[in-house]
């Protein structure tokens, strides 16, 4: 795949593409078929760089797997599980955070686990403590090695009690991933709740967990001595068809989403209305498009489920630049989410940050000194650029723009959005877009 993409702005968007597994569901049902005594099967699977971290990570560790891309269906077979070797393991991962995931998994089948030093997308600190904290909760010992960390379990699990902070999905899916085969009851207070912890819940009671959610995120769990495998079928990306109703909407296009899910993206459809997009649902998707006129100016804030999820936060801001008057954004999930925003002044756009919480309420950034508040000024033209690519959700973003702006944008870095979007440029294309690799 070539690494800049040439991108000539000033065309709508028109035309359907289709959206498969969720990314942040997938690879941490991937991680759970390590628990499972048999097969599991799981379609819906989207052909993204995480899927093939996953899949090496589980190769690695004796998992026979199974691909077949053309369907999207992924089998897996960990009745041969095994440790591997470290620097395999940190060849492979890379810069993913997903080994931090196969812990609890490895230390119930092996007894021990090896995570390497950990990267990701530069949004934000997301400190890995939440996980060891919880590991160290359920009985593990962590040790601290060069190039990562050494985990080990010589009593076994147990089930504990934990009350996360801040309800951070990571650390629910590793408490999730380590309890239903810990000794006893564990109970997780201040538990994430999104949709794709919801689906991971679901695979794991069809592979014999015993998981119970109450409506002031608490989550019980009930160990048990075995599980077996499953099938399921992935929910489908939200945050990837929340993409393309931006781009729809920044490019004043037309573009039908297959396989969007308005349950999961109840939020972000009304905050979609209300700057002035129009869509309809169907039966297999959704239709985004701009219905002519100005776009209007809005005041968000991010949140954990069930508000404005904040990876739907960049590709809007791209949309918002063409919105009439002063819109609000006022991220509170991550302290580092505007650093896209450069670019995009570079292309035109007016666009301030503020460490101070331009919201309705304070949030845990506030006395932290971190740039989280954006004011969005509009309409501004956008002109091409040469920019580069920060992050996952910011460089699809930066897409979006060169697909807004007038003239010629060369975009670098475009390989990171394989991480969450498959088959990104063939899609583009066939929505018109004029973009050539270079």
């Amino acid at each position: 795949m070539n690494n800049v993409l040439r991108v000539e702005g000033g065309r709508p968007l028109q035309g359907e593409i289709t959206v498969r597994g969720a990314k942040n569901f997938v690879p941490k049902a991937m991680v759970a078929a390590l628990l499972g005594t048999s097969e599991s099967v799981l379609a819906n699977v989207p052909l993204i760089r995480d899927v093939d971290v996953v899949s090496g990570l589980l190769r690695l560790h004796g998992v026979k797997v199974d691909f077949d891309q053309s369907h999207g269906v992924l089998k897996m077979d960990p009745s041969s599980v095994e440790s591997a070797h470290v620097a395999d393991i940190d060849a492979h991962a890379g810069s993913s955070r997903i080994p931090i995931l196969l812990c609890g998994p490895l230390l119930h089948r092996l007894g021990e686990a090896f995570i390497p030093d950990l990267g990701g997308c530069n949004i934000g600190g997301r400190p890995i403590d939440f996980h060891l904290a919880s590991l160290r909760s359920f009985g593990a010992t962590v040790e601290k090695r060069p190039g990562g960390i050494h985990i080990t379990a010589p009593d076994g699990l147990h089930g504990t009690q934990i009350e996360l902070p801040y309800p951070s999905v990571g650390a629910t899916e590793q408490t999730l991933l380590t309890a239903v085969m810990a000794r006893g009851l564990t109970e997780l207070r201040g538990a994430a709740v999104e949709p794709e912890i919801m689906d991971l819940v679901s695979v794991l009671q069809k592979m014999g967990a015993i998981i119970s959610v109450d409506t002031d995120r608490t989550i019980r769990i009930e160990g048990v001595e075995e599980l077996t495998g499953y099938r399921h079928t992935a929910m489908p990306d939200r945050i990837e068809a929340a993409s393309w109703g931006s781009a729809a909407l920044a490019t004043r296009g037309d573009i039908i989403v297959r396989g969007a899910n308005q349950p999961d993206m109840t939020t972000f459809l009304n905050t979609f209305r209300k700057v002035g997009g129009a869509f309809d649902v169907l039966d297999d998707g959704i239709r985004f498009w701009h219905p002519g006129g100005d776009l209007k100016s809005v005041a968000i804030e991010t949140n954990v489920h069930p508000g404005l999820m904040t990876d739907w936060q960049q590709p809007l801001v791209v949309a918002l630049t063409q919105a009439r008057g002063l819109s609000i954004v006022h991220e509170t999930v991550y302290e580092n989410r505007f650093g896209f925003t450069e670019a995009l002044n570079k292309m035109g756009a007016q666009i301030q940050l503020y460490r101070e919480c331009l919201g309705s309420l304070p949030c845990r950034f506030k006395q932290a000194n971190f740039v989280h508040s954006a004011a969005i000024s509009g309409p501004t033209p956008l002109h091409g650029a040469d920019i580069e690519v920060p992050d996952l959700r910011g460089g699809f973003s930066h897409l979006i723009a060169a697909l807004a702006a007038e003239g010629v944008s060369h975009v670098s870095g475009v390989q990171v959005i394989s991480r969450g979007y498959e088959h990104f440029t063939s899609k583009l294309k066939s929505l018109n877009a004029n973009i050539q690799g270079l």
